[in-house]
């Protein structure tokens, strides 16, 4: 099963240079070997359930842990699920 998750994190700073806790939330998709589309207004990503979850969590973690007071997020399941 495929994933799609879009976020944002708070709280927003001025015109220039992201947030840290933006800027670490796509270093850390990066790492996790995903491609995020970053931009001023969030973060989206697509890829598998499994690393998509995974991702998420070491998102959260680290953006609250450098300054973030909100995360809102969604995630929608892109593919049908197989019947077995």
């Amino acid at each position: 099963m495929n994933l799609r998750a879009e976020f944002t994190t708070e709280p927003f700073e001025g015109e220039g240079e992201p947030p840290s806790h933006a800027a670490i939330a796509r270093d850390v998709l990066r790492e996790s070997g995903l491609d995020p589309e970053f931009g001023p207004l969030g973060t989206a990503i697509s890829g598998e359930r499994g690393a998509v979850l995974a991702a998420l969590s070491r998102v959260m973690e680290r953006a609250l842990d450098a300054g973030a007071d909100r995360i809102t997020m969604q995630v929608t399941v892109e593919d049908e699920p197989q019947d077995s």
